[in-house]
């Protein structure tokens, strides 16, 4: 049986909405944390202009697998493995497998650079060394020059939360992983900022969350 999400299933659409407004011009979109496949197999379908590369940890890409060959989509490539992660032994060293996923792009038909890149609900499950090691590693997983970048989940503003149920979600994430937690937005704008993002939309989405945009330019 595929995985399945109910979040996945109902924020769909209003994000899909978002992103055929801000990836009219992308021609390759890397998926950071697909998760189940839902949104790679929804988004894929209703952007069917560009290539979608879904990607995760090694563990969730049987499940993505079943997604993408059910949908049987042209445009939709097979998951690739990829994560970020923090090596606490040694301070301020980032080891990502970031070369080996190159190494496998290059090795695919998905083409070896990306001209925009999506994730949603993946920075409160990170730690926030793992959230800064995933910017930095921004630069080398897209293509230089103009590239967008779009996030969507829940965030914090100037360090306060936006909702009671933002309030309950955080503590439960604390409870589950210390680490984790809904990031503040402006945090988050610095690291993209930092490798040369500019914010040119942020939205009110369902359920408390945000779709935060950011464009590169050449």
């Amino acid at each position: 049986m595929k995985p399945f999400s109910e979040a996945n299933e109902r924020n769909k659409a209003p994000i899909l909405d978002v992103l055929q407004k801000h990836l009219r011009v992308s021609t390759r979109v890397l998926e950071i944390g697909s998760g189940t496949g839902q949104h790679a197999v929804h988004f894929s379908a209703g952007l069917p202009h560009l290539v979608w590369q879904p990607t995760d940890q090694l563990q969730h890409l049987d499940g993505i697998m079943q997604w993408v060959d059910e949908a049987g989509l042209s445009n939709l490539r097979k998951p690739l493995p990829l994560w970020v992660q923090v090596d606490d032994a040694v301070s301020g060293l980032v080891s990502t497998n970031v070369s080996t996923f190159r190494k496998l792009l290059e090795e695919s038909e998905s083409g070896t650079g990306f001209d925009a890149a999506f994730t949603a609900n993946t920075l409160h499950i990170m730690g926030w060394p793992e959230v800064e090691a995933l910017f930095a590693a921004l630069p080398t997983m897209l293509r230089s020059g103009p590239s967008a970048l779009i996030v969507y989940g829940p965030f914090n503003r100037d360090g306060e939360f936006t909702s009671e149920s933002n309030r309950h979600f955080d503590a439960w994430l604390k409870a589950r992983d210390p680490r984790s937690g809904i990031r503040d937005a402006e945090a988050v704008g610095a690291l993209a900022y930092a490798q040369g993002f500019e914010l040119i939309d942020d939205l009110a989405m369902p359920a408390n969350n945000r779709m935060l945009v950011w464009r590169r330019a050449p």
